[in-house]
């Protein structure tokens, strides 16, 4: 029924829309001038925000348009495997919709830009794109286990998953590896609600002591954001605020690059340009990922941990918790922080955190 919803909506934006009907994504091209190794440098994949920022066209597209519901933000609920497998082509059609409506001009070529989040597990020819704070050390451990870098999830710790884990990348492949893989192999995305996902890596990051977002990021953010500083706060770079951190979000003129944990998914994992199998969420992690390991052959006996990663003795991120962070910015912040990650809940089928949000 959403999907069908979905479709008639996607149908009476189209004969609203000046452009006409725009025809599904072509299969990836991949010209060998492309594949020219490029130096990672911060905020390098803001290169592509040009053709990402929300109009005021497509603002009016989506106020005159129905909302779809996403279909459960529960992990409590248990899905059935048919139910899933729908739930799957929904979430995959609603990508296919939004990329044709509103990503229609970027260009098909597929780059080492798009794959360089994409871990390869070729065992059972699994593609995992690593989305920070929605799953992706769990993740990680479970592509080490499946691959036969370690017997069990549990005996992995937080270092070796995220610095010693001998997990391969797409874009060390090269072009005929890299295209063998996502033309046969499972490709798998999972997501958080936006506004979660931020404040999560708000409190990781800078909550917590950090040797390098401390120095890094927030020394310069305290030095642009922050009247009369003091002389240790510029120099340790902690005690980050929300509004202060959101305040270098949202600048166009930032004083540090973008980072990956607060980068937009659509922005990380080219969800337009590569047609992943199954985009899950966290929110129903647990059931979702159990489907994805029965599907590619996975060990009986290898389960999704559940355990907390980074900061074990903090409580996870909730809704609640995300309410409270986001209280403290004016209705003008809130909408800019949704303007931000607009796309992503479009993308990806999340419901409008507040009533006032436009």
């Amino acid at each position: 029924e959403q999907c069908v919803q979905f479709s008639e909506a996607a149908s009476r934006l189209a004969r609203r829309s000046e452009e006409g009907d725009v025809d599904p994504i072509s299969p990836m091209q991949l010209p060998d001038s492309q594949w020219k190794q490029q130096a990672a440098t911060p905020g390098s994949r803001e290169h592509d925000l040009g053709s990402q920022r929300v109009t005021k066209r497509h603002r009016k597209l989506l106020k005159t348009s129905p909302v779809v519901r996403p279909q459960t933000n529960s992990s409590s609920t248990a899905e059935s495997p048919r139910e899933l497998s729908d739930i799957k082509e929904s979430r995959r059609r609603i990508i296919r919709e939004v990329c044709a409506k509103y990503r229609s001009n970027i260009s098909r070529t597929i780059t080492p830009h798009h794959v360089s989040r994409i871990y390869v597990e070729d065992r059972h020819k699994l593609l995992y794109c690593e989305v920070p704070k929605a799953g992706c050390s769990n993740w990680k451990r479970v592509l080490m286990v499946l691959a036969g870098v370690a017997n069990s999830t549990r005996e992995i710790n937080h270092m070796d998953v995220h610095y010693d884990n001998h997990l391969k990348r797409l874009d060390s492949f090269d072009r005929q590896g890299i295209a063998k893989r996502l033309e046969t192999y499972t490709k798998v995305l999972f997501v958080r609600e936006p506004m979660e996902r931020l404040v999560s890596a708000f409190r990781d990051k800078f909550e917590s002591p950090n040797s390098y977002y401390h120095p890094v990021f927030g020394k310069p953010i305290i030095s642009k954001y922050r009247v009369k500083a003091s002389k240790v706060a510029l120099k340790t770079g902690s005690g980050v605020t929300f509004r202060e951190f959101i305040h270098y979000l949202l600048d166009v003129h930032r004083p540090v690059g973008m980072d990956i944990h607060w980068e937009p998914v659509n922005q990380l994992c080219s969800p337009c340009h590569l047609h992943y199998d199954f985009i899950g969420k966290v929110e129903s992690l647990a059931e979702e990922a159990s489907f994805i390991l029965q599907k590619i052959g996975a060990p009986d006996n290898l389960t999704f941990p559940a355990f907390k990663d980074g900061n074990p003795k903090a409580a996870r991120t909730s809704t609640q918790i995300t309410q409270r962070y986001f209280s403290q910015l004016n209705a003008s912040e809130r909408q800019r922080a949704y303007d931000f990650f607009y796309m992503d809940y479009l993308m990806f089928n999340y419901t409008k955190p507040y009533k006032d949000l436009y």
